[in-house]
């Protein structure tokens, strides 16, 4: 695959198949996420693959309390506004990107292979985030859909702990977990703000000096 397609259509693809990921392309995924830089070459991460429906089992109604109280804190607001304004478009999206995330609570038994990324001494994720989203760009070049998401590392990684047996005096930190499946829909460059209404140069609020008013790739 194009390099470019795969950094320009590797976004959240969280509705999938039950389909199993074989293991040739979990290999795959996992050789392309630790040849991803590391600080010091310390390689102080772990990659642990969960599919097992038991294991899954139990964390399921963890990730679903996780997302619930997410609508009710860090969300709300946002989801107070969409509620108000339906018809605005940030607000439109907002609504999309609430109703894929359900899913993903709702169905959280159903996806067939879960990555839970582990780090040690890395408070800032400097290590542990470029492995995972190579991880999540080895997974694009094979067919394979992920999304990732920290909400078990904020409200409930004891239990997370205790359910993948991490040991708890080795200062291990959950990082993310990453749900990878075949996806429903279809790929595609995910809709964002431009650069040049993002983006600075030398001092902040200062023109990046160029624009960009639609998708660069594909070509044309």
């Amino acid at each position: 695959m194009d390099i470019n397609e795969a950094l320009y259509t590797t976004r959240a693809m969280r509705r999938v198949r039950p389909d199993p990921v074989p293991l040739d392309v979990q290999a795959k995924i996992l050789d392309a996420a630790i040849r991803a830089p590391t600080g010091g070459n310390t390689q102080n991460w772990r990659f642990l693959l969960v599919d097992d429906r038991a294991v899954v089992s139990q964390i399921g109604p963890l990730y679903r309390d996780s997302i619930e109280q997410l609508w009710k804190t860090i969300y709300a607001d946002r989801l107070a506004a969409a509620r108000e304004h339906p018809d605005v478009e940030e607000n439109i999206q907002m609504v999309k990107v609430q109703r894929s995330a359900q899913w993903l609570a709702d169905h959280f038994e159903e996806v067939p292979l879960y990555l839970f990324g582990f780090v040690q001494a890395d408070p800032t994720g400097g290590s542990i985030f470029p492995a995972i989203w190579s991880a999540q760009l080895a997974a694009r070049a094979e067919g394979v859909g992920s999304s990732l998401t920290v909400v078990l590392g904020v409200f409930h990684p004891n239990e997370v702990f205790d359910i993948l047996g991490v040991p708890s005096d080795e200062h291990w930190v959950m990082a993310c977990c990453v749900s990878f499946g075949y996806p429903t829909g279809r790929w595609g460059v995910a809709p964002r703000r431009p650069v040049h209404e993002v983006s600075y140069r030398n001092h902040w609020g200062s023109s990046v000096g160029f624009a960009v008013d639609k998708p660069l790739w594909p070509p044309g």
